[in-house]
């Protein structure tokens, strides 16, 4: 009975140490697309992001969704159409990423899937992760390449502009108890 005890109190010290909890994208959440052209550098934001993460001693899974219609400019519709024409938004409605690992040494990076225009790339985004009293943020920015993802930079004025191949995604994702 005694070694029935112990064994009880040994699987119970154990899964307490790896509890994890829920967390849900919060609408705090800020993730920004910059890139440059023939005529002027641009930024676009995206909003209406959907995402969830489960914590224990360290991110155990994270997932992330953009809908491409969300992600809009200042400058206005005809530069909006010309981008979700090239992220192919009629065929692949949204941006996702999907955690695999997490990766720490010197810096953190979330490593996973990637899928922009229907084509998954694995990357390990550089991140700054920070606890906060109701949940955990997320900070960093990764540089894309456009051909990698299958896309051509769209271009304006019988192509006298033309958006620059490299864009930088910045994000500051706040993830709060569900």
């Amino acid at each position: 009975m005694r070694n029935k005890l112990s064994l009880l109190s040994l699987l119970f010290v154990v899964l307490i140490g790896y509890s994890q909890d829920s967390y849900k994208l919060s609408e705090e959440s800020v993730l920004t697309i910059s890139g440059t052209s023939t005529m002027h550098d641009w930024t676009v934001a995206a909003s209406g992001m959907q995402g969830s993460m489960s914590y224990g001693k360290k991110i155990v899974n994270l997932a992330l969704k953009v809908p491409v219609s969300n992600i809009k400019s200042e400058r206005g519709a005809a530069m909006d159409k010309k981008m979700h024409g090239a992220l192919k938004s009629e065929q692949h409605p949204e941006i996702s990423f999907n955690f695999k690992d997490i990766t720490e040494n010197s810096s953190v990076a979330i490593n996973g899937g990637l899928t922009i225009a229907g084509v998954e790339q694995v990357v390990g985004l550089p991140s700054k992760i920070t606890a906060m009293d109701k949940g955990h943020r997320i900070q960093g920015e990764y540089k894309i390449t456009l051909q990698d993802y299958g896309m051509k930079a769209p271009t304006a004025m019988f192509g006298q502009i033309v958006v620059g191949d490299t864009v930088t995604v910045k994000y500051d994702l706040v993830f709060v108890k569900e």
